[in-house]
């Protein structure tokens, strides 16, 4: 009985190449395809939330999968404040951001399709990157605790 070295080899060669594209084919496993909301601190009261069309001044810390830092403003100590769901930030901001309570901390795992996409944001995001950001509202401009409008008025 003749075998040969081809017929030996073909098979291995063939499991070795699927098992290989299927690495290469893989994302990470820390990678999300959703948004994943976390509330790390919500306050015992809570009169006001934030709500499309509020100016809010949040900090944040956003790290890549791997833990690295690409931007916080509490090392700055300086909130960023942008009208939520008018896209003035990422997509995963103007949606993680909704309903939350001045004082509350939420963590965001926010997929790359709700962040910077397939092009990141060189030379600090790479392309298809997932992004964890560790937030906290800290105002929204122009209310008050109690949930009402500040009116010039009674000042």
């Amino acid at each position: 009985m003749t075998y040969s070295i081809a017929s030996k080899i073909t098979p291995i060669l063939f499991l070795f190449l699927l098992l290989l594209s299927s690495f290469a084919s893989a994302k990470k496993s820390s990678d999300v395809k959703d948004l994943q909301i976390g509330v790390k601190y919500k306050p015992q009261s809570c009169d006001v939330q934030a709500h499309k069309g509020d100016s809010v001044k949040v900090h944040y810390r956003g790290t890549l999968t791997d833990g690295t830092v690409f931007d916080s403003s509490f090392e700055r100590n300086d909130p960023i404040q942008f009208e939520l769901g008018s896209g003035q930030v990422i997509k995963g901001w103007d949606q993680g951001l909704l309903g939350m309570c001045v004082g509350e901390k939420r963590k965001l795992k926010i997929p790359a399709k709700l962040g910077y996409g397939e092009q990141g944001s060189p030379p600090t995001i790479p392309g298809g990157a997932t992004l964890i950001f560790e937030t906290e509202l800290v105002e929204i401009v122009g209310k008050t605790s109690s949930g009402g409008k500040i009116d010039d008025s009674e000042l």
